[in-house]
C-alpha cells in the first residue's frame, strides 16, 4: 500500500498507472499481492484521508491553518483546512506537503462566510483556537474567518501572498492596452502554431481563472522566443525556417519595450514570493524583504514599494518572536493533484476521491499506513460519502435522462 501511495502522490501517477506499476513488478517478483486493481487502490487512498481527518490531535493554540475552497462543476464546494504547529514550520524552504495535516475536508452547498465561520469553530472545537489563518481574502472565507475571530480575538488573518501579488500585478494589467492585445496574439498564435513545425514554440496556455497567477510563464515565453525570432539561426537544425519563425512569431517585436516592463514586475514577484515562501511572516520581515529586493525603477520599482508595504502590514500581526507562514501554496498545489487524481471525474462534481486531500499530506510511513488502513474500514468511507455527499453531476444526469420521455418523429 506504501508503494501505491508514493507512486500516485508524490510521483504523479494515475490509480490505473499505480496499479498497472505494482502488477508489474508482482509479475517479477512472483508477488501476487503487489498486484491491486485501480478500484482497491481508490478506495485505499480515501480510507488513508479520512484517517488521517479523523486522527486525534493534540489541542493547542499555536497552530496555522491554511484554508481555501475546492470548487468543482456543479453548486458544491469544498473547504478544506490544513494545519501546522509553528514551532515545525521548515526554516530556509518552501512549506510542504509533509509538513501538514489535514484538519478538515467539508463539502457545503451554501458556502457562505456563516458556513465558513461554523466549519472553522468545529474544527477549533477539536484542534484548538488557531494562533493564524491563511486565506486568499475570497469573500466567503474572508468573511468567515472575520466572524470566527470576532469570538477569538487571538487569531490572527493572514492573506496570502501570492493571491496578494496577483492583484496588485491585475491592477495593472488589465488597464494596459499593451497586454490585452498581447493575450490576445498568445491565442491566436497557439492556434496557428500547435499543429504546425512550429509546434515547440507554440505559447503556454493561458488560465481562464485566476488568469494572473500565471503571467510569469506568459512574459518569459515572450522574451525567450523574441530572442529566437531576433536571431532563428539557430533553428534550422530542427527544419525550421527562419521565414516561418517571422512569419508566426514577428509580432512579437512589436512588444520588445512592454516585455521589458513586464518581465521587470514579475521579478520583483518572484523575489518577495521566494522570500516569504522560505522564510515567513514575523516581525521585521518587512526590513528584511526590502534589503533582499533588488531596487527597481519606474513601474517596477512602485509595485516593489507595494509589495514591502504589504508585508510590513502583514508583520505587525506577529508576536515578538514568532514566524507565522505567508502563503497558501502547498494548499494548492494539494487542490492540483486531486484534480490529476480524478481525471475525468472532476467534471461530475466531488465523489469520494476528496477525501484523498488528507493522504496527500503528513509524512506517511509503513507503520502509519498500516495503523490507518486497521483504524479506518471501507464501510467508514462510505457512511462519510453519504452524510457530506449528494449525488454526483454525473449521476444526477444518468436519472435526469432516464425520466425524460424519448423523443418522437413528428413525421
Amino acid at each position: 500500500m506504501l508503494g501505491f501511495h508514493s507512486l500516485v502522490i508524490h510521483h504523479g501517477s494515475s490509480l490505473r498507472c499505480a496499479a498497472a506499476t505494482l502488477g508489474w513488478v508482482g509479475s517479477r517478483a512472483d508477488r501476487e499481492d503487489l498486484s491491486p486493481h485501480p478500484s482497491t487502490g481508490r478506495t485505499w487512498m480515501m480510507r488513508l484521508g479520512l484517517a488521517a481527518l479523523n486522527r486525534p490531535k493534540a489541542v493547542a493554540d499555536d497552530r496555522a491553518w491554511l484554508i481555501d475552497h475546492s470548487v468543482q462543476v456543479g453548486t458544491c464546494k469544498c473547504l478544506v483546512i490544513l494545519g501546522i504547529r509553528l514551532g515545525e514550520l521548515p526554516e530556509g524552504r518552501a512549506l510542504g506537503h509533509r509538513d501538514l495535516e489535514p484538519i478538515a475536508v467539508k463539502p457545503m452547498t451554501g458556502a457562505d462566510k456563516w458556513a465558513v465561520a461554523t466549519c472553522l469553530e468545529e474544527a477549533a472545537e477539536r484542534t484548538g483556537t488557531p494562533r493564524a489563518i491563511l486565506d486568499d481574502r475570497g469573500a466567503d472565507l474572508h468573511g468567515g474567518v472575520e466572524i470566527f475571530r470576532a469570538a477569538h480575538p487571538e487569531t490572527v488573518e493572514i492573506y496570502d501572498i501570492t493571491h496578494k501579488a496577483a492583484c496588485l500585478l491585475k491592477s495593472r494589467l488589465e488597464r494596459d492596452d499593451r497586454w490585452r492585445s498581447y493575450a490576445t496574439a498568445l491565442g491566436r498564435t497557439k492556434f496557428a502554431t500547435q499543429q504546425t513545425e512550429l509546434a515547440c514554440l507554440t505559447p503556454p496556455s493561458q488560465r481562464s481563472k485566476a488568469r494572473f497567477m500565471n503571467v510569469g510563464k506568459l512574459v518569459a515565453w515572450g522574451a525567450r522566443t523574441l530572442a529566437l525570432v531576433d536571431d532563428p539561426a539557430g533553428l534550422g537544425s530542427l527544419g525550421i525556417a527562419a521565414d516561418r519563425v517571422r512569419e508566426k512569431l514577428g509580432w512579437l517585436r512589436e512588444y520588445r519595450e512592454p516585455q521589458e516592463e513586464w518581465s521587470g514586475y514579475q521579478a520583483v514577484i518572484d523575489g518577495a514570493l521566494d522570500f516569504v515562501r522560505r522564510r515567513g511572516i514575523y516581525a521585521g520581515a518587512w526590513f528584511d524583504l526590502r534589503a533582499s529586493l533588488p531596487e527597481a525603477s519606474g513601474p517596477a520599482g512602485e509595485l516593489r514599494r507595494e509589495l514591502i508595504d504589504f508585508v510590513q502590514g502583514e508583520s505587525l500581526k506577529a508576536r515578538p518572536g514568532e514566524r507565522l507562514p505567508g502563503t497558501t501554496e502547498a494548499l494548492e498545489s494539494c487542490f492540483g493533484k486531486l484534480k490529476a487524481l480524478e481525471d475525468g471525474q472532476s467534471k461530475g462534481g466531488f465523489t469520494g476521491l476528496v477525501l484523498s486531500l488528507g493522504a496527500m499530506v503528513s509524512d506517511w510511513t509503513a507503520a502509519t499506513v498500516a495503523e490507518a488502513l486497521e483504524r479506518c474500514r471501507v464501510r467508514d468511507v462510505e457512511a462519510w460519502c453519504r452524510r457530506h455527499l449528494g449525488a454526483s453531476v454525473q449521476s444526477q444526469r444518468r436519472l435526469a435522462y432516464a425520466a425524460a420521455p424519448r423523443a418522437t418523429n413528428p413525421g
